[in-house]
């Protein structure tokens, strides 16, 4: 009985040792709350803090492809003012060493992309590369689809 009281310790003891997981938080990294506050700032300026001067970004869906921080800042801003109330959230994310995955859902009012004025929402993923604590390679993911949906411009299906 002693050794059953004694082994039920020894695991509890251990149970409250092991670092615990919250379900209600996803888990994250300062580089993925890196990108999603350079989203965030609305600013180019701020927007290429986060990011290397040379480094290369890529929208995947609308084909942009911008090298160097003042491509990158130019490509920003332009986002910036297409979509003015911008909010950028993290789902997930998965970095390990220099390369990961930073999932994210884009909020927003389609004002200049589709020019509708709409609203939309759409998730998306973002392949990264970082080098010196910055990221250095972004290259975007997400369904234009799901957003001219959204604003009309695309049946619901």
């Amino acid at each position: 009985m002693k050794r059953l009281f004694a082994f039920a310790f020894v695991i509890l003891a251990i149970g409250f040792a092991l670092p615990s997981r919250s379900t209600s938080t996803p888990p994250s990294s300062s580089i993925a709350e890196s990108w999603i506050a350079a989203w965030n700032s609305h600013d180019p300026a701020k927007w290429a803090t986060h990011f290397t001067s040379d480094v290369y970004y890529e929208d995947v869906t609308f084909s942009e492809i911008n090298h160097g921080v003042e491509e990158g800042k130019k490509f920003a801003g332009e986002f910036f003012l297409a979509v003015p109330d911008l909010k950028v959230e993290l789902a997930n994310s998965s970095i390990r060493g220099e390369h990961g995955s930073i999932e994210w859902i884009l909020y927003g009012t389609d004002k200049g992309v589709y020019k509708t004025g709409k609203p939309f929402k759409v998730r998306g993923v973002s392949i990264i590369t970082i080098k010196n604590g910055k990221i250095s390679r972004s290259v975007d993911y997400y369904d234009s689809a799901t957003i001219m949906k959204q604003v009309g411009l695309l049946p619901a299906s």
